[in-house]
């Protein structure tokens, strides 16, 4: 019987019920895809006991099967069963695999009853090859509608689009993945258990979108509304031509299944079909075919030549045609010329192997000759050994057995444990059959389950997915964010909520992109009241501001400092989302606020207690707003004539708040410490405009690189002073100018060890702070003089790092140093001056002269001889004037030092040490003016008892 009609006919269906009504049946299928469609559903039926699935690369035999379901190839031959069917019979005009179905419909019966299924152009060929046959014909279940061009964005849900090549269905799938959230990808290459977790996305509704080949065509069955044709054309092996309008029919068949209408159309740059082929197509309308491919049956195995002939014979009949020369045969012709094959194949069997070698498909698809080089290698195996050795089938799996890699990769590895899986499943190529069946079908399983991981991964977006369809659907989204900000609706990754605003996911884009947001932020609502709520009532330890500036919780910018009024009042710009509403923006501004206030509080503390004290009048109140202004540290330069104009008790009333007043700054040494230096930096940058915020050098180092761009006034804020190539801490400089207040700047003198160790530099890096603070520095060189041990103990060497810490730089000054304007420092300071001036010196070529061997080189040192090298401008005050007048006036400077002993006055050069060489008293002057009441000496002055002893004296 020949049960002839269109698609969605239920021919296969029909089928299924006739097979199941009879004790045992065969049935044959073009695709390993709808056998293994089939066999699933009789399963289900009867059960696996009894249903056997045969195909080239998978075979289930249960030992009591009664129902064989088989691709057309492996259909057993001889079995004397009670029904056989063929489907899709009209491939019989098939020019690659028509001479095979050509074959089943010829030879091919049942005992009870045979059944050939497929389209109605068959009925012709069918009368005249088989005229004892009765025909069916069944109509369409449904209307089939021919809808037109549409573009891909504007496809409706549940449609299938039809590509003719592995690329252009890559490239559909991934534009409908951007636009719709992904498509379910079907081809004929795909293995079952790849093609079904494919189609289940379908099914099940996660897509809306099939994209495949021509497969879908053959009797697969899916709920698909829509076909749309991206192309026209397709390769048939040897060259492009278009496909004929029952082609198109067979595909177009599969929208509207059962009782429901489908539609079909073109899209991309397919066109329109022409109305002829449209109509044709909606009324079931074919030109009947006339010829079928044929090779034949009878075939001649007595040696390679005698086969390659008889299946070179012509047919008889003149519906049939000689099928051209398919790959099975071209392997044949190509191995039959080698020498060691013709002197193998010399009998019957050996020939009847060779040609069963020959028929293994080319899954690989490589080329000819790579093909047959294979199967020359099967075919010695077989031959010489009797069966393929399982070191070789180990080796060629292994190299398969990998899961890694992307589609491309996984698609040719599944196509190659195709071959080896085809070879398995032959009846004594291999000694254990049992275990490489078993071994090959894991590695197809594995490769299957990756590449379907990895068709969704790139052609599905899950997320996009459930969103537009919960979106659509109008109901509320659930939304959850973990510890780490990450945010998941229904389940999806979305993006990340980093403080109080929503990233979208970097990787959606477009149509995607949209949705994402649109998504995220309706179902991200309550979730930002919540964190805010948090947020508020975090500790401010859990807060920090960063160096630009920037207010950070955590890990997350949640907002940043912006200019206030003034510099320790600054501004808040809260970092929230629109979406998030007006009261969480209000609520995260408030929180910060709170900690930027306690913040500035903590760290300028003794500056807010100087800015807030009333008791502070007249000129050291002014002075007062200077120093908050400063945020805590002025260069003394700026200030001169503020500082001299200051009396005793202003200076008094402002040292208790820990200001001190120093040589080259004057500044609070608890605001020196890195958080507050950190935090004034940033609010100095957002007082000055600046765009870049500088930051701060690493804490503890005495000596830092000077860093030439700066904005002026930075290294002052840093609590350093720029000083030629490096920088020099400011109370680490006060330290240095009490050393050097004992030297004679004018006849000049060299760097002690302590002035190396304080600071943490070579004698080369010293010299060049030295010349940045306004000294020379000539440099010469001598012969090095070495002491006895016993008479010089070993010297400190200065430290190598340029930057070393203050706990280094301070070794051997600290006790003196630290106490500077304690009266008994003060003392023992002078004290050791002047016993050090007291001292006699050695003589330098005596000493030489002792340490140089008679018959030795002498050893060269380098020195450096600094002597003060800036000028005043003007001459009324050059250096030496006013020598009493200046300790008297000036002894509240520099930590108490006196002011004349060798300092550099405000424009001025250090005067020279006391004892020194006799100082130019200059000429006369005479003014109208009176002479200026001297200010009476502080009682707190720690220079006052000591001033005093002098005077007894």
């Amino acid at each position: 019987m020949a049960v002839l009609g269109p698609t969605n006919t239920g021919k296969t269906h029909y089928a299924i019920e006739r097979m199941l009504g009879h004790r045992t049946g065969v049935m044959g299928f073009p695709l390993r895809l709808l056998a293994r469609e089939v066999y699933d559903k009789i399963v289900a039926l009867r059960g696996p006991s009894v249903v056997a699935l045969v195909t080239g690369e998978e075979r289930i035999v249960p030992p009591r099967a009664k129902y064989w379901i088989c691709t057309v190839e492996a259909m057993p031959e001889g079995m004397g069963c009670d029904f056989l069917a063929i489907d899709e019979i009209q491939l019989c005009a098939d020019p690659e695999r028509g001479h095979v179905f050509t074959d089943r419909l010829l030879r091919a019966r049942g005992l009870n009853e045979t059944l050939f299924l497929g389209s109605d152009t068959m009925r012709g060929p069918i009368q005249t090859l088989v005229p004892e046959v009765q025909f069916v014909k069944r109509e369409r279940m449904s209307q089939l509608v021919y809808a037109g061009s549409k573009k891909i964005s504007r496809m409706p849900p549940r449609s299938a689009i039809v590509g003719f090549s592995v690329d252009n269905v890559y490239a559909i799938a991934e534009l409908i993945r951007r636009q719709k959230g992904g498509a379910a990808v079907v081809m004929g290459a795909l293995s079952p258990r790849t093609r079904n977790a494919q189609v289940a996305l379908y099914q099940n509704g996660e897509v809306d979108y099939l994209v495949a080949t021509d497969a879908i065509g053959m009797g697969l069955n899916l709920d698909i509304d829509h076909v749309a044709f991206s192309g026209t054309s397709k390769f048939d092996g040897r060259r492009m031509r278009p496909l004929a309008p029952n082609e198109l029919a067979q595909i177009a068949g599969r929208a509207g299944r059962g009782m429901s209408d489908g539609s079909f159309g073109v899209t991309g740059e397919a066109r329109p079909l022409d109305d002829g082929t449209a109509q044709a197509i909606m009324d079931h309308r074919f030109t009947p075919l006339k010829k079928l491919n044929w090779r034949s049956a009878r075939l001649d195995f007595r040696s390679p030549q005698a086969l390659i002939e008889s299946l070179e014979a012509s047919p008889t009949d003149e519906v049939l045609v000689k099928a051209r020369e398919a790959d099975d045969l071209r392997v044949l012709r190509s191995l039959s010329q080698e020498a060691t094959v013709q002197a193998r194949a010399s009998d019957g069997k050996t020939v009847r192997l060779l040609w069963d070698v020959c028929r293994v498909p080319d899954f690989r698809g490589i080329s000819h000759a790579e093909h047959a080089s294979l199967l020359g290698v099967i075919f010695e195996h077989l031959f010489e050994r009797g069966a393929i050795p399982d070191d070789f089938m180990a080796r060629q799996v292994k190299r398969i057995s990998r899961t890694d890699g992307d589609i491309d990769t996984l698609s040719k590895r599944l196509a190659f444990i195709r071959t080896w899986t085809y070879v398995a499943q032959r009846k004594g190529w291999v000694r254990d059959e049992s275990h490489w069946r078993d071994e090959t079908r894991a590695v197809e399983d594995r490769v299957s389950d990756a590449l379907h991981e990895r068709l969704t991964q790139r052609f599905v977006d899950r997320r996009t997915s459930v969103l537009l369809r919960r979106l659509k659907q109008k109901e509320a989204l659930l939304a959850e964010v973990n510890d780490k900000g990450e945010v998941t609706v229904e389940g999806e990754f979305v993006g990340r909520l980093e403080g109080f605003r929503f990233s979208p996911d970097n990787s959606a884009q477009g149509t995607e992109a949209k949705a994402l947001k649109a998504a995220s932020l309706q179902a991200l609502a309550p979730q930002f009241h919540l964190r805010a709520d948090r947020f508020y009532n975090a500790p401010d330890t859990e807060i920090d501001f960063t160096e630009q500036g920037g207010l950070m919780w955590g890990e997350y910018a949640v907002g940043k400092l912006v200019a206030g009024a003034d510099a320790l009042t600054p501004g808040i710009e809260v970092f929230v989302d629109e979406a998030a509403g007006p009261e969480v923006a209000q609520k995260v501004e408030r929180r910060l606020q709170h900690f930027v206030t306690r913040k500035i509080a903590a760290l300028f503390e003794p500056l807010q207690n100087l800015q807030n004290d009333e008791a502070l009048t007249g000129l050291a109140r002014g002075f007062a707003f200077r120093m908050v202004e400063a945020l805590g540290i002025l260069p003394r330069a700026q200030v001169a004539q503020e500082v001299k104009d200051l009396d005793q008790d202003a200076r008094g009333a402002l040292r208790k708040h820990g200001i001190r007043f120093g040589q080259f700054t004057i500044f609070m040494p608890l605001l020196l410490k890195p958080a507050p230096t950190r935090l004034r930096l940033v609010l100095w940058s957002l007082a000055n405009g600046l765009d870049m915020f500088p930051e701060a050098p690493p804490p503890g180092l005495v000596t830092v690189p000077t860093i030439a761009d700066a904005p002026e006034g930075y290294d002052t804020m840093c609590g350093y002073r720029a000083a030629g190539e490096r920088s020099i801490r400011i109370d680490m400089l006060e330290r240095l100018a009490d050393m050097l207040r004992g030297e004679d700047s004018r006849g000049g003198f060299e760097a002690k060890p302590d002035m190396l160790s304080i600071t943490g530099m070579t004698l080369e890096q010293f010299a060049d702070l030295m010349q940045g603070l306004g000294y020379r520095a000539e440099k010469g060189e001598r012969v090095k003089v070495k002491k006895p041990q016993a008479d010089a103990p070993a010297a400190a060497a200065p430290a190598a790092e340029a930057g070393a810490t203050e706990e280094a730089a301070a070794e051997g000054t600290e006790a003196a140093a630290e106490q500077a304007d304690a009266p008994v420092a003060a003392e023992a300071a002078v004290e050791a001056v002047e016993a050090a001036e007291a001292t006699p010196a050695v003589a330098e070529g005596d000493v030489a002269a002792e340490a140089v061997e008679a018959d030795a080189e002498p050893e060269m040192e380098v020195f450096f001889t600094f002597t003060w090298g800036r000028t005043r401008q003007g001459g009324g005050n050059r250096r030496g004037q006013g020598q009493g007048r200046g300790q008297a006036q000036g002894g509240e400077r520099n930590q108490g030092k006196p002011r004349n002993a060798g300092k550099p006055r405000a424009g001025g050069k250090p005067q020279g040490k006391k004892g020194g060489k006799p100082q130019n008293q200059g000429g006369k002057t005479f003014s109208a003016r009176p002479p200026k009441k001297e200010k009476a000496i502080d009682p707190d002055n720690p220079f006052a008892a000591l001033l005093a002893l002098k005077e007894g004296n």
